[in-house]
């Protein structure tokens, strides 16, 4: 595997690429790898005859008082795993490569109505972040195609967004969350949680669950349903953000009856925020 640290270097390669015709897959981390990002990583290899695989922590997305610099930095662990599992580039940018100047580091993308709800509202600027490195990373890499993990559902409805307004020729694939065998997903921040929580932490996919079968016996009414789930956590030693029923495609909120939905539920645990959704 090779190991490349500038854009311009990054840009030759994939040109080389591009001229003999080998398609790139391309798989953006934050690094602290686990097995779901792994299963991502095995996703693009079927793909495309080229992988490419990022670290960058992306100072970006991270709001006032969030966990920048205390967010696991393990490139030795994570470059054996990439190697084991047959990358053949890993781009490992310095921040000063991606955002060389000041403006760079004031750019922002938005989309109102997707990009500012739910973990948009409780993390303001978090989306525009995510939105312009990967914007960065798209135009650096040249990736015919792009994989992401829908555990984090609204960042993936976010990037699709970024491809279509700029009109960014690649293509999007996801991978469905992968779970602990209790259920938990996979998330570089379960590391936070102490032996208890982490005992604890499972309920919140197991209220998601409960609450999509609710929505499937249309055993009351959408609000009272969230309502009752955000209860169930909060009993639980929980401090739910948002547990809530959304359009599929959007994000919008559905109205009764509607049937291409999914269920959105953030909530702080001790330490760490943890995300999940399930989709109906």
């Amino acid at each position: 595997m090779k190991v490349i640290t500038t854009k311009n270097e990054m840009k030759a390669l994939s040109d080389s690429f591009h001229q003999r015709d080998e398609h790139i897959a391309f798989v953006p981390t934050m690094g602290n790898l686990h097995p779901g990002h792994m299963q991502l990583v095995e996703k693009a290899e079927t793909l495309a005859p080229k992988t490419i695989a990022s670290i960058f922590v992306n100072p970006l997305q991270f709001g006032q008082n969030e966990d920048l610099d205390s967010y696991p930095r393990t490139m030795e662990r994570d470059q054996q795993l990439l190697e084991l599992g047959d990358v053949d580039i890993l781009f490992s940018p310095t921040r000063e490569e991606i955002y060389p100047d000041e403006t760079s580091n004031k750019e922002v993308i938005e989309f109102p109505g997707l990009s500012d709800v739910l973990c948009g509202a409780s993390r303001p600027g978090h989306f525009s972040g995510v939105a312009v490195v990967v914007k960065h990373l798209f135009e650096t890499v040249q990736p015919d195609v792009a994989v992401f993990g829908e555990k984090d559902y609204q960042q993936v409805l976010v990037i699709k967004k970024l491809v279509q307004e700029y009109k960014l020729p690649v293509e999007i694939v996801t991978v469905p969350t992968q779970r602990e065998t209790d259920g938990l997903a996979m998330s570089s921040r379960n590391g936070y949680l102490s032996e208890q929580e982490r005992q604890t932490a499972p309920l919140l996919y197991q209220t998601l669950c409960q609450a999509r079968d609710q929505v499937k016996a249309k055993a009351g009414c959408f609000s009272a349903i969230e309502q009752q789930a955000s209860e169930v956590l909060t009993k639980a030693g929980f401090k739910p953000d948002y547990f809530s029923i959304r359009h599929a495609d959007d994000l919008s909120e559905p109205n009764e009856g509607e049937t291409r939905l999914v269920i959105l539920a953030a909530a702080w645990l001790g330490k760490p925020r943890l995300i999940d959704n399930i989709l109906i």
